[in-house]
């Protein structure tokens, strides 16, 4: 797993299934046999996406009697939003300067 809080936000992310967990959580609390129930993986697999999510920051559990509780976290989404900001720009700023370049280009 990565160490880096945005990579591991990014690695969280680039599976569709923990995708799927996030849009589920986003909609409030839930255990990994709720989840399960509502995803084509079993219990296990949840399980194993929420401690991906959990180590990225985008999950946190309560222990509620027996079962754990995951809820969405997401302000580590924040430090990602603010990475693709700070990338996007740098390309515009290139991308400005090449239609500076082409438009001053001799034909």
């Amino acid at each position: 797993m990565p160490d880096d809080p945005v990579d591991a936000v990014f690695a969280a992310l680039a599976d569709d299934t923990r995708r799927a967990v996030m849009r589920h959580l986003a909609d409030g609390p839930a255990t990994p046999s709720q989840l399960a129930g509502r995803l084509p993986v079993s219990r296990q697999a949840v399980s194993k996406h929420l401690e991906v999510l959990r180590h990225a920051g985008l999950v946190a559990s309560d222990r509620v009697g027996r079962e754990h509780r995951y809820t969405l976290t997401p302000e580590p989404l924040t430090d990602a939003v603010s990475w693709i900001s700070t990338v996007g720009s740098r390309w515009d700023e290139r991308l400005a300067a090449l239609r500076r370049h082409l438009g001053t280009r001799p034909r």
